[in-house]
């Protein structure tokens, strides 16, 4: 099947990470048309998060045709949560995903052990929200040593912020990573050109995202430097700049 390069003009659809909303994009959106002057910028607030309702009756793959509904054709960017729902837009909507950006994002658990134990410490995490509230659940998440690069002013606190408990706790039951059915020996099928990035400082993903990047059949991965797990927020202008490169060394074989 064969891919349009992305070009000026080109969308970018941006799917943000758990806990996070459309929004957080905004100031990364900016950065990606100063490289690309023209194209459109559409980020979408995934189920549970920002302006979307709760996903009652969503999974990951639900939540990919929402995603790609709101969206449309473009080049997919997605962090996190929002790269795994990428990665199942890719897989479902072949022919909407012209290219595909993962920041910090996972094929998901092999371990059939592994995954229920996951799944089973996202529900205790879920009714732990709905106990303690956005605000408290917030901080407690930004301390996490996943977020460790992030500043004050970096974290986008007070956007979380007008996520609800009752959101987060059902967007953390239905598409959890515990909920994912690995997708490891499905990653050839998807024909669009990927690239993988991951923080130098986050090896966990970093070692998932070199995994992935040899599993897909078009992959480019590349590793921000000085970074952790959200290299969109720590180091902007350099995740960026590798987004708009990867994009320009591709199109001359896919015009």
């Amino acid at each position: 099947m064969r891919h349009d390069a992305v070009t000026p003009g080109d969308r970018f659809v941006l799917a943000h990470g758990f806990t996070q909303t459309a929004r957080s994009w905004s100031g990364f959106g900016r950065l990606l048309q100063q490289h690309r002057p023209g194209a459109e910028i559409r980020a979408i607030d995934l189920p549970g998060h920002g302006d979307a309702p709760p996903p009652a009756d969503s999974d990951l793959w639900t939540s990919a045709d929402r995603l790609v509904a709101a969206g449309g054709p473009g080049c997919y960017v997605g962090y996190s949560m929002g790269g795994r729902v990428s990665l199942h837009a890719a897989l479902r909507h072949p022919d909407s995903i012209r290219a595909l950006v993962l920041i910090g994002a996972t094929a998901g658990i092999d371990d059939d052990a592994e995954r229920a134990h996951r799944r089973e410490a996202d529900e205790r995490l879920a009714g732990h929200i709905e106990s303690v509230g956005v605000e408290v659940f917030i901080d407690e998440w930004l301390g996490n040593p996943l977020f460790a690069g992030l500043t004050p002013e970096t974290s986008q606190r007070d956007d979380r912020l007008r996520n609800t408990a009752a959101g987060l706790a059902s967007s953390l039951r239905s598409t959890g990573t515990g909920t994912q059915e690995p997708l490891w020996d499905r990653l050839h099928e998807i024909g669009a050109p990927v690239l993988v990035l991951a923080g130098e400082r986050d090896a966990k993903f970093r070692d998932i995202g070199e995994r992935m990047a040899s599993s897909l059949a078009d992959a480019t991965f590349r590793v921000i430097p000085g970074a952790g797990h959200s290299v969109h927020l720590e180091h902007p202008q350099a995740t960026a700049d590798a987004i708009a490169e990867w994009s320009l060394l591709r199109a001359p074989d896919r015009r």
